[in-house]
């Protein structure tokens, strides 16, 4: 329970924004009758979805955790706590999963249960895509290009929470129009958010230590794009190199592949595409009505 109500990371910022979006579009003219169900300009059903997408991000947060028995060395921690943990970890997860999904029936509206639906088949899909990426011998990049990497981000980060704005627009019963405002305002910030949080090893300039980052990671993959795929899988065989010299490193990542990357425009690129993203968010929104 700690796990999920942590303040200090953003887990209920799903949640909070479902409400936000819900109190800034206000009840659509044809719910106008049904204006005394609101409290503080939010409708009980859109609650409930705010929870429900909780249920569903904590849920996959807590399968996320689970642990690979065959990588654990002695130091992890015995073999049985570990393997008891995963159990808990996969019954914990499906029984959040299972919360949401009683939930999700009692809201009675079908285009919500279906959005909603179709968004915990995406992230399915986004976690397996980058499970699979990551398990692969050398954890080599495929080489993909911005377009395809976008794609997989909206899947594993963007969709729960731009279908879960549309669902809320649905269920005041919003037009059409504003249902694709919200979907655009949840899908950019959360691809805008993801951006911001893959440059941070690249522009925090602080920190003295190295930030373990993903090669898969936004700045790497523009990195990749200007490089070419040769020059880059050279670069990350020299990095191998480094990391089995420095064994205990924690985040097996040569000064110098950062610095690379640092020094080429992959970085500008990133920035460049987080700031259009979170003007795409802000140009949604200003279809909605002046509210507080």
């Amino acid at each position: 329970r700690g796990f999920v109500y942590d303040s200090r990371n953003n887990l209920q910022m799903r949640g909070l924004v479902v409400l936000l979006i819900s109190k800034a579009a206000g009840p659509s003219t044809a719910e106008l009758s049904f204006q005394h169900n609101m409290v503080s300009g939010i409708y009980s059903s859109q609650r409930s979805l705010a929870e429900i997408t909780e249920l569903i991000h904590t849920a996959f947060l807590v399968h996320r955790g689970i642990v690979n028995i065959g990588e654990l060395k002695s130091c992890d921690g015995p073999l049985k706590d570990m393997q008891f943990g995963n159990k808990m970890a996969v019954l914990s997860g499906d029984f959040l999963l299972a919360n949401a999904c009683t939930s999700l029936a009692q809201l009675q509206n079908t285009k919500v249960v279906e959005l909603i639906s179709s968004a915990i088949g995406d992230l399915v899909q986004g976690i397996y895509y980058e499970n699979s990426k990551s398990s692969e011998e050398n954890c080599l990049t495929d080489d993909i290009g911005i377009s395809t990497w976008k794609e997989q981000v909206f899947l594993s980060h963007s969709a729960l929470l731009a279908k879960s704005c549309q669902a809320a627009m649905e269920l005041a019963k919003h037009s059409a129009e504003i249902q694709d405002m919200a979907f655009q305002y949840g899908k950019h910030m959360s691809m805008s958010h993801k951006l911001h949080s893959d440059l941070q090893p690249f522009v925090k300039e602080s920190s003295s230590d190295i930030m373990a980052f993903s090669l898969n990671c936004a700045p790497a993959v523009f990195h990749q794009e200007f490089l070419g795929r040769d020059a880059w899988i050279k670069q990350i065989r020299e990095e191998q190199r480094w990391c089995c010299q420095i064994p205990s490193h924690p985040a097996c990542v040569s000064p110098q592949l950062q610095e690379a990357i640092k020094a080429g425009k992959g970085v500008t690129s990133a920035i460049d595409l987080c700031r259009r993203h979170g003007n795409r968010a802000l140009a949604a929104l200003e279809s909605f009505p002046p509210s507080e």
